[in-house]
């Protein structure tokens, strides 16, 4: 092995060293992917609460895994077209586009899993606006709570409802909801 790497060119052992130390980190996060999962490093635990904020960019181009990713195919773009017989800066300018696409191409590709994520909480706000229907009856001018079935986040829920209506509002009458209270209590009006 040594004599091997003593009779490699500069730009050759520069190339095996970016590939053998990036492909080392390669094959650890794929393996910590797939025993570990995929975790992010700055959760501690396992928390569950909702916090409305804007969170920006949903995914980020420059990151660990991604520079790993970028030094890989670097490396052994790199490595092919030495063995190839491509000048040094061909090799360089293959092995950093070849990098480049491997880089957009994670980013997009963890982009898209991010997008089939789902925290299985249910938003209330989600319910403003959507036709329900009347499950057990609502007294007029919020006398008394009744209920209603409303889809909400794909799936049909039973919730409390008051009106604000002249009219009880009965079993099977078609209503909108307009308004969340308490985070859970619906104000609804017959739909038109």
């Amino acid at each position: 092995m040594g004599d091997f790497f003593n009779e490699l060119t500069t730009i050759e052992k520069i190339y095996w060293m970016v590939t053998i130390v990036s492909s080392v980190f390669f094959l650890i996060q794929m393996i910590s992917v797939f025993v570990l999962g995929d975790m992010d490093a700055d959760t501690g635990g396992d928390v569950d609460f909702d916090v409305e904020t804007d969170t920006g960019i949903p995914f980020q181009f420059f990151t660990f895994r991604n520079l790993v990713g970028f030094m890989t195919v670097f490396g052994w773009s790199g490595l092919g077209s030495i063995a190839n017989g491509n000048t040094n800066l061909t090799t360089i300018l293959i092995s950093v586009i070849g990098g480049l696409l491997m880089m957009v191409l994670m980013t997009f590709l963890f982009y898209s899993i991010s997008k089939l994520t789902a925290s299985g909480n249910l938003n209330m706000k989600n319910a403003q606006g959507k036709t329900a229907s009347v499950y057990i009856p609502i007294t007029k001018k919020r006398e008394g709570i009744g209920k209603v079935q409303v889809k909400i986040q794909g799936s049909l829920r039973e919730l409390d409802a008051v009106t604000d209506d002249e009219e009880d509002l009965k079993t099977g009458m078609v209503v909108t909801v307009t308004k969340v209270f308490d985070g859970n209590l619906l104000l609804v009006t017959k739909s038109k």
